[in-house]
C-alpha cells in the first residue's frame, strides 16, 4: 500500500473527457497568438494593411501546423497518455459509474418549453492512470459501492479500448491495480537480446520465462506459425547460459539436424522412452545429492548450490504419444508427471512442443504445471481452451508470423510475439558455436 501511495499517477476527472482537444485547442491557440504578435509588433494598429494581416494569420496557422508536428514526433507518450486518460473519463461518464446529486432544473427562454435537467456528479470514482517504463498502470478505488463490480473486471474494456495487453491484475487495500502492455509488436525484441539471467529468460521488453520459479514451457502451433524457430531460439538462449539440453524430434525434422553439432538428440522411439527414463532417474538422483552436501539449505534450489539446469526439449509430443502402446504410453505419461511435479528444486525443467494439446496425453493435472504456455499462430476456439483452459479472454488472428497468445504462469493471457530471426540466421552454426 505504501508503494501505491507514493506514486498512483494522475487523476482522471470528469473534465479530461476533452482533454486532447481542450489541450491541443489553448497550446495551439497559444502558438498562434504569440506568431500573430511578433509578426504585426510593428504595425501601425490605426491604419493596418489587411494583406499583412491575412500573411500573419497564414503564418500563424503554419506555425501551428510544424509546432503540431513536431510535438507529435517528439512526445508520442504523451499525446498516448492524454488520449488514453480521455478514454477512461469518457469510460466512466458513459457507463455512469458515479453517484449523482439531485438534478438542476433550468428554465429556457421560452417559458412554454419543458425545462431542461442537468445531472449533477457528486462523487466521481478515483481512478489513476500512469504510463512507466512502456506499462500502462490503472488504479481504481474499491468502495464496496454498487459500482464496485464494474471496476473490478475491467480487463476486457481496457484490452479493446487502448488497444493494450493485460500483464497483471493486483488487488490492493481499498484499490484494483491493472498493469498493461501498451503495443505488444513494438515490444519484441531481436535473438540476439535473448538473455538467461537468474533463473529467467528474457523473451520480449517486459515479458519473461522465470523457469527457477514458474518452470515448465508448452508451445503449441500449427505449420508456419514460428513454433520451430521459436524452440531453436530457446536452445540457443539456454546453451548460452551452459544449461544441459535433451532434444526429442520423433518426426525427425528440424531438431534432429542438431545432432550434428549437439550430443543427447533423439529421433527413434526406443531412444526417445529410454532418454525420457534416465531424465527422470537423473532428477531423482540429483535431488538425493543436494541433501547430502555442505551447503544445502532446505528451500534453496539447484542454483543455489551452483547447478547447472537441465533442459528435456520434446517437439511433436502428441505424435510421439500416438505412436506407442498403451502400456508404452502410460508409463511415459507417469515420468513426465513425475518431471513435472518434482522437477523445479532439482533444476529439470520440461519443454513440451506439438500442434494442438490433446487433453487425452495431458490429463491428470500434468497441463497445469506447465507455468509458461504460448500458442503461436491459427488456433480454434477448442485449441485455446485446451491451452489455457476456460478463460473469457477474446482472441483475434492476425496473420504475423511468430505471433500469438500466452499465460506468463501469472494467471494472464496476453498477446505474444516470438523474438526476431533476422532472414538467413543459420541456427545450426550458432548452435554449435553456442555448444563449443
Amino acid at each position: 500500500m505504501h508503494r501505491l501511495c507514493r506514486n498512483r499517477g494522475r487523476r482522471i476527472r470528469p473534465s479530461d473527457k476533452d482533454l486532447v482537444f481542450r489541450t491541443v485547442f489553448f497550446l495551439l491557440f497559444a502558438v498562434f497568438a504569440v506568431t500573430f504578435v511578433l509578426l504585426n509588433v510593428h504595425t501601425d494598429l490605426r491604419s493596418p494593411s489587411v494583406a499583412y494581416l491575412l500573411f500573419s494569420a497564414a503564418m500563424g496557422v503554419k506555425v501551428c501546423t510544424v509546432t503540431a508536428w513536431l510535438l507529435y514526433r517528439r512526445f508520442p507518450d504523451k499525446l498516448n497518455e492524454m488520449r488514453h486518460r480521455q478514454k477512461l473519463a469518457r469510460m466512466v461518464l458513459e457507463n455512469q459509474w458515479y453517484e449523482q446529486s439531485d438534478t438542476k432544473q433550468s428554465e429556457g427562454f421560452f417559458k412554454d418549453l419543458p425545462a431542461s435537467s442537468k445531472p449533477k456528479i457528486a462523487r466521481f470514482p478515483r481512478m489513476y492512470y500512469r504510463m512507466e517504463n512502456g506499462l500502462l498502470h490503472i488504479t481504481a478505488e474499491i468502495t464496496l459501492g454498487k459500482f464496485q463490480e464494474p471496476l473490478l473486471h475491467l480487463e476486457n474494456k481496457l484490452e479493446n479500448g487502448l488497444y493494450c495487453e493485460l500483464v497483471s491484475r493486483e488487488l490492493l487495500d481499498g484499490f484494483v491495480e491493472y498493469t498493461l502492455l501498451y503495443d505488444m509488436i513494438a515490444n519484441r525484441i531481436p535473438i540476439s537480446e535473448v538473455r538467461v539471467e537468474h533463473g529467467k529468460m528474457r523473451l520480449m521488453q517486459n515479458t519473461y520465462w522465470e523457469f527457477d520459479s514458474l518452470p515448465h514451457m508448452l508451445i503449441a502451433g500449427g505449420t508456419g506459425g514460428g513454433k520451430t524457430y521459436f524452440i531453436l531460439t530457446l536452445i540457443r538462449a539456454l546453451l548460452e547460459n551452459n544449461a544441459v539440453l535433451h532434444i526429442l524430434d520423433p518426426k525427425n525434422a528440424d531438431l534432429a539436424d542438431l545432432s550434428s553439432v549437439l550430443p543427447n538428440v533423439y529421433s527413434r522411439k526406443e531412444e526417445i522412452v529410454q532418454c525420457i527414463t534416465d531424465f527422470c532417474t537423473a532428477m531423482h538422483e540429483r535431488s538425493a545429492d543436494m541433501k547430502r552436501m555442505e551447503n544445502y539449505k532446505t528451500g534453496e534450489n539447484y542454483a543455489y548450490l551452483g547447478l547447472s539446469p537441465h533442459f528435456l526439449v520434446f517437439d511433436e509430443y502428441v505424435a510421439f504419444m500416438e505412436m506407442l502402446t498403451s502400456r508404452e504410453r502410460e508409463d511415459v505419461l507417469n515420468k513426465l508427471r513425475q518431471i513435472v511435479m518434482l522437477g523445479r528444486q532439482a533444476g529439470f525443467f520440461l519443454i513440451l512442443a506439438c500442434q494442438r494439446p490433446d487433453a487425452k496425453y495431458l490429463g491428470d493435472g500434468i497441463r497445469d504445471q506447465f507455468n509458461f504456455r504460448v500458442a503461436l499462430g491459427r488456433m480454434s476456439e477448442l485449441g485455446y481452451s485446451m491451452m489455457f483452459g476456460e478463460t473469457k479472454k477474446e482472441f483475434f488472428f492476425k496473420n504475423i508470423k511468430g505471433r500469438g497468445y500466452a499465460d506468463t504462469g501469472k494467471g494472464v493471457i496476453t498477446e505474444f510475439y516470438t523474438p526476431i530471426v533476422p532472414k538467413g540466421y543459420d541456427f545450426l552454426q550458432e548452435i554449435g558455436r553456442c555448444a563449443k
